[in-house]
This record gives C-alpha cells, structure tokens and sequence, in this order.
C-alpha cells in the first residue's frame, strides 16, 4: 500500500478531496497534515475520523522536523500540497502569514521529499521512482485579464495581491525543484471553488449567510467582476487525474468555463434561497422592523477592494485534451446543491 501526504486537508478543497481519494484508490494510505487555522475544521473530514486508512497531523507545514518525521514514519510515496493561506482580504492586512506559510512552507515541504526520494540531482532512490509532488495553486497568480482573452499556461505570471504573489512564488519554487534536481513535479492551477465545506469568509458562504440572517449582502463596486466558477468535486477528479497522469514537471489549468459576475451569483444564489428557505418561513426576517419580499432586497455594493482583479477566466484545453478531464457539473444545479448545504449548515 502506497503511503501519501496531503496538506491542509481540513480545508475547503482538501477535506473534500480526501474522501473522495480514500474511496476512489483502496490502495493508498493517506496522511493529512493541517495546522488547524481559523479557516481549516476537523469536523469537515467527520465522515473519515475513524477510517482505517487515514491518519490526522495537527502540526505546521514549516516545522521541517515534523514534516521529515512524517516521511519516515510513513514511507510517504507521494505529496498533493493544498495547505496554504488563501483569502484576499486578509492578504492585504495581514501579508506576513502569507508569505510565511505558502512560501517558506512550501519550500520546506518539497526540499524534504526531493531529500527523502532523491540521493542527488536526477537521480531517485530505489523503489522511489515514482514518487511525486502535486502543488495546488490559483488561476490569481495570472493577474486580471480584460473582458475578452483566458489563462493558459504559457500566460505570464502577474500577481496582484499579496495572496497571489505568494502562490506566485511558491509555484516558481516548484518549477525550480523540477528542473534543478530532476524531481517528479506537477502544478495546478485552478479558478474559483465552491461547495460544501468552504469557510464563511468566501464570497457564496457570505451571500448565504448574510441574506439568512437579513444583513447586507455585500458586493464590491459595480458586481461585474468575473470569475470562473469551478465545483470542487469536479476539481477533486482533476486533481486525482493529474497526480496519477499529469507530465513530470508541467502544469494544468483546471476550470470549467462557468464565467459569472459576481452580482449574478449572488442574485441567482438570492433566488434559490428564495424557493428553498423562503422570507416567510424565516422567522428571524419577519421579525424585522423593514419587511422584504425576496432576499435580493438585501444585496448592497460596497466599496471595492483594493487591487481588486476584473476578471478570471480560464482556457482548460491542455487537460482536456491530453489528460481527458472535463468538468461534469452544471453550474446552477451544484450551486443550488451547495446553496442547500449552507441552508441546512446555518438553520
């Protein structure tokens, strides 16, 4: 049985790729490292607490002694790295995190499994050959685009935030590691998530949220930032295909063609909530002094934020075509499946 390390695996797309993994390859043993931030929950990953061929770290991706301890202890075969500090917002108050942990954290990861499967330069240790590391990135490291155009993998890297600029160099540390010690490497780089299990601070948590409780619902500037929506358990197969088949040393975009502005998701998201948990079973909302007949009542643009990327939009064809992925979901029908999951998560 092979032995591989996921990172950051109670956060939003780990924990919902770990299931996925242990049920989709019986022959894997997966170890999950997550420190446990604001952002990560143990409760997230409930349904495999007790799995047989699954084991929980609370520990730093930084800490190098743990991280080699773990290698060992486990003979791990394999890495797909998620752990990282994602949201803009707090990029911008609070950079340092950032850089610390997807920077020094990823550079720790990759130099202690070049340093566990590798004897030198090019060259694996027996019955190591096939080991790899998968590094989970963002479509954000490409910068902002214009209203036509997409990403592809030849688009020159342009970070705007200091959130993309860390990934930015945490996937060159990456590239570096491939092409000077011949290590097994591949890089994803997706669009925007959403489902089940994503933390309150993202954009549909927060639409959901604040219309259930009658707040705000706020949008930046006119609504018309674009983002291409990806379901994450589309994004999961991607992963899985990749880590499995990907080239040694390229990297995949992975994106589903779904580009919405953002004040279409959230009217769209206030229109489901409207036939699923509509005002007048909500008792919180019929409470209130200023009645309101449909939850789109409560959208309200805010100023934008600063650096604030027009739009993401990404060309998947290179794992299309070489790898056969393609994103199943529809995207009104998971999101009304994921709008479902918050109803029942707040209520």
């Amino acid at each position: 049985m092979k032995a591989i390390l996921i990172t950051g695996g109670c956060g939003f797309i780990g924990s919902n790729f770990i299931p996925y993994f242990l049920d989709a390859h019986p022959d894997y043993f997966v170890v999950n490292i997550d420190k446990l931030t604001y952002a990560a929950d143990l409760q997230n990953l409930k349904e495999i607490s007790n799995h047989p061929r699954y084991k929980f770290i609370h520990g730093d991706i930084c800490n190098r002694e743990l991280i080699n301890f773990i290698c060992n202890e486990f003979n791990i075969n394999g890495v797909i790295h998620f752990a990282a500090e994602s949201h803009v917002d707090n990029s911008i108050e609070h950079s340092y995190d950032f850089i610390h942990t997807n920077i020094v954290g990823t550079h720790t990861l990759i130099d202690v499994a070049y340093r566990f499967w590798m004897g030198k330069p090019f060259e694996y240790k027996n019955g190591y050959e096939a080991c790899r590391f998968h590094h989970i990135s963002t479509d954000e490291v490409y910068g902002s685009l214009g209203a036509t155009g997409y990403f592809t993998e030849e688009t020159p890297y342009a970070p705007n935030s200091p959130y993309s600029a860390s990934k930015a160099s945490s996937d060159m540390i990456i590239r570096a590691y491939h092409h000077t010690y011949g290590l097994h490497t591949v890089i994803t780089n997706c669009s925007n998530n959403f489902g089940p299990k994503q933390h309150d601070e993202k954009l549909i948590p927060t639409i959901i949220r604040n219309a259930l409780n009658g707040n705000p619902i706020p949008i930046y500037g006119d609504g018309k930032n674009v983002r291409d929506w990806l379901y994450v358990l589309d994004h999961c197969r991607a992963i899985d295909i990749v880590f499995h088949n990907g080239k040694s040393g390229n990297t995949y975009n992975i994106g589903a063609r779904n580009e919405k502005e953002n004040l279409y998701v959230a009217n769209t998201i206030c229109e489901m909530l409207d036939t699923i948990y509509p005002i007048k079973k909500n008792k919180f909302l019929n409470s209130l002094t200023k009645k309101i007949s449909s939850y789109k009542e409560l959208i309200t643009f805010v100023k934008d934020r600063p650096g604030h990327d027009r739009r993401y939009a990404i060309d998947p064809t290179k794992i299309e075509t070489e790898l056969g992925w393609k994103a199943r979901e529809n995207f009104e029908d998971s999101l009304f499946t994921t709008v479902q999951w918050y109803v029942e998560k707040y209520i």
